[in-house]
């Protein structure tokens, strides 16, 4: 016997669940998240600490480390405002707003992971180069490990940013079930619903409500007897 499929709309179900950080943090999205955003530290970290010499970069091009410190920093803060997305997503009650989440999320994963494939080709090209402006290298090697360090995590950055545009876009194709979607009509009938509520004991869905005391009969009415004097 199979269980009656939940309600779905991009890969959560319907707002208004509790939220469990044990779970969240067991997601696969969320697990690579965290990931890069590491990964990302490394990256500019590195160059920072040990990538310049004299105030020149040892990857014989200055800009091959402001490149790296500069995507790493904005993949530092992509992937803390997309946290704060996939922490609030599944109390997002609009479908709309969620498509335009995950389209976000596949855009820029997408977009990210050939800017670290650039990166990552541009440091090494220059680092490889380095010869050429020997003045600017730092003696007895140092500096060496950092550089060489975020030429390797710029690589890994690859496939974990790839790993993400592929969750995303998989999110995506899911769509919307067509049980959350009648659950949402559903619920947005029933507080468009009419707010005047009749009497006890009167139809509901007759327009017109009698006014109050209007079943009282005139003959009720006792007749006005004057004073006698």
């Amino acid at each position: 016997m199979s269980l009656p499929s939940q309600p779905q709309a991009y890969g959560a179900g319907m707002a208004g669940g509790s939220f469990d950080p044990v779970s969240f943090i067991k997601r696969p999205q969320v697990i690579l998240r965290i990931v890069s955003w590491v990964f990302s530290i490394i990256v500019f970290g590195c160059i920072s600490a040990g990538g310049y010499y004299r105030d020149h970069c040892q990857m014989r091009d200055s800009g091959a480390c402001g490149y790296g410190i500069g995507i790493g920093v904005t993949a530092f803060l992509l992937c803390i405002g997309f946290l704060i997305i996939d922490v609030l997503f599944d109390n997002m009650s609009s479908v709309q707003h969620r498509k335009y989440a995950v389209l976000a999320d596949l855009v820029v994963s997408a977009l990210w992971t050939f800017l670290w494939f650039v990166g990552f080709c541009f440091l090494t090209d220059q680092w490889r180069r380095r010869d050429d402006m020997k003045q600017y290298v730092a003696p007895h090697g140092h500096g060496k490990d950092n550089i060489q360090a975020s030429i390797a995590f710029s690589f890994f950055s690859i496939f974990t940013w790839a790993a993400l545009a592929f969750f995303a876009f998989r999110r995506y194709r899911e769509g919307t079930s067509e049980t959350f979607t009648t659950g949402y009509q559903d619920n947005q009938q029933q507080n468009q619903s009419s707010p005047y509520s009749s009497f006890p004991g009167s139809d509901a869905s007759d327009p017109y409500q009698q006014p109050p005391f209007s079943n009282q009969k005139s003959g009720d009415i006792p007749d006005y007897q004057p004073p006698t004097y």
